[in-house]
């Protein structure tokens, strides 16, 4: 069966993992041909990789640090020799260097807000010059309900994650005239790495706070990015979809 995105190119960053390829993994089984970008774990990209092409999808892996720009130009650039364009950018890599603000150093503010942040302007910006010589485009921007509603240790993060999403506004807007969306996804407390590396206490005192009882997953966060790249999401711009598991502010 033909999928919603057959012929469209996605370019997924921080993908070799987690969220990253969860998104992935969904954008492929729907025929859109990946571009599966990491910054140090080559062996977990090219594990993507393989789950991507035995979906039957083109595939291509490219290391990037997404936080500079020069990177980031790169990674867009290789995906659009690679196949001729970008039609999907999920702008999915991201770092947590938590510390109290008294304990926080510039280095670790830097870092966050560099590779949560900066990059997805390096990216999109990078990227808006062929959605619009086509006159379409699909952003999606991994915010965080950090971003919402702040945390303790996490002012770097919630700082980035914030900024994402007033980004996420403010792009929306500029773009839309070339029919080019522009979406947040601002997940609760999903099972990934940074959440399975917590103690048994603390996941059980934030699990306590999530109505619905338990923590999310990657592929229910993937599902939301898909939905926003397929046609059923395509009048959806400038919107923060919130999967917390009822966790609001």
């Amino acid at each position: 069966m033909p999928g919603t995105l057959d012929g469209q190119v996605a370019v997924v960053t921080g993908a070799s993992r987690g969220i990253g390829r969860a998104c992935a993994v969904a954008l492929a089984r729907e025929g859109a041909n990946v571009v599966v970008n990491y910054t140090s774990n080559e062996d977990a990209a090219k594990e993507t990789q393989k789950a991507l092409e035995a979906l039957g999808v083109k595939t291509l892996v490219f290391k990037a640090d997404v936080g500079k720009a020069d990177q980031a130009k790169a990674l867009i650039e290789a995906a659009e020799k690679a196949f001729g364009k970008v039609d999907i950018l999920v702008n999915n890599a991201g770092i947590n260097k938590d510390r109290t603000i008294q304990r926080m150093s510039a280095d670790d503010w830097d870092a966050v807000v560099q590779t949560d942040l900066s990059s997805i302007f390096y990216t999109t910006s990078a990227a808006v010059g062929g959605m619009r010589e086509r006159s379409y485009g699909r952003i999606v921007n991994m915010s965080s309900i950090i971003g919402q509603m702040g945390n303790i240790g996490q002012a770097n993060y919630a700082a980035a994650k914030a900024g994402m999403i007033a980004f996420t506004k403010s792009a929306a807007r500029e773009l839309a005239r070339f029919n080019i969306t522009v979406n947040a996804v601002c997940p609760g407390f999903v099972e990934t790495d940074m959440v399975s590396a917590l103690s048994d206490d603390i996941k059980k005192t934030l699990i306590g706070n999530i109505p619905l009882g338990r923590f999310g997953t990657a592929e229910e966060v993937a599902d939301t990015v898909l939905f926003l790249c397929k046609p059923s999401g395509a009048w959806y711009t400038g919107a923060q979809m919130n999967l917390n598991g009822g966790q609001y502010m």
